[in-house]
């Protein structure tokens, strides 16, 4: 596959997948999904390979979602919702490898998500973590809700996406949602620390221990799938398309005008 949204680079045993959309703070469009499974199943069984970093390009953004742009019900992908979200969360369980999220920026939706379900995650100070799904007519029903409650706790993971506030890296560490924050001058040098470590331990171990932590919550998975499913039917409602209207056209949305 040639890449269009995404870098793909071996540093030190450590893949690199970079989301290369700067312009739109590293939101995604169907086909940066596809990159982005591609890129994570060469690294995954690479033997070379002994640790995936996932960022994003530029220093404003590490991921933001889906791209709002790209987004007219369904998105302009494949998959449930034209997007394989979902494939691509269950890739990064699924690969036998230590996978950091080197958040450099901002963490937002689909984004935070991201971050969410990598194995580490290493911020900048300057990253901002949060959700906006019931601000533009969505929702992440599966990782993005319920794996984030294990990770953060239900009353904090139901503030997240009930409220939609930004949150900064040292309340993210503060929380769990991070294993470390350092000065974003020190993200790089503190990601390639972490990667020396990680490739100095038995891969076969880590690749154990990573199954044996997801056993426990793979029932999510199946969550993922039904709630994908209706979110696609939500996706179809004006409801939902008033989100990225009023994204597109940069004004409050009334989602109460279609209330029940």
């Amino acid at each position: 596959m040639t890449y269009e949204d995404i870098l793909y680079e071996i540093r030190g045993g450590a893949a690199w997948i970079t989301i290369n959309r700067a312009d739109k703070y590293n939101a995604f469009r169907g086909q940066t999904v596809d990159e982005l499974i591609h890129a994570f199943q060469t690294a995954g069984w690479d033997r070379k390979v002994g640790v995936i970093v996932l960022t994003g390009a530029g220093d404003k953004a590490f991921c933001t979602g889906g791209d709002q742009s790209a987004h007219d019900g369904q998105y302009d992908g494949r998959g449930v919702i034209g997007l394989p979200i979902d494939e691509l969360q269950s890739l990064i369980r699924d690969v036998p490898k230590p996978v950091i999220a080197r958040v450099n920026g901002f963490a937002i939706g689909g984004g935070n998500v991201l971050a969410t379900i990598c194995d580490l995650t290493i911020a900048s100070e300057k990253a901002q973590f949060g959700q906006v799904g019931p601000k533009v007519g969505s929702v992440d029903p599966g990782f993005g809700t319920a794996y984030l409650s294990r990770v953060v706790g239900e009353k904090r993971a139901r503030e997240i996406w009930y409220l939609n506030k930004r949150y900064t890296a040292a309340e993210a560490l503060a929380w769990g949602l991070a294993n470390a924050v350092v000065p974003h001058e020190a993200l790089d040098a503190e990601v390639d620390r972490w990667v020396a470590e990680l490739m100095d331990r038995s891969p076969t171990a880590l690749a154990l221990a990573k199954v044996s932590f997801n056993a426990d919550s793979e029932n999510i998975r199946g969550i993922s799938a039904l709630g994908m499913r209706a979110l696609s039917l939500y996706y179809d409602t004006d409801e939902s398309k008033e989100g990225g209207v009023a994204f597109r056209e940069k004004r409050k949305p009334d989602f109460r005008k279609f209330g029940k």
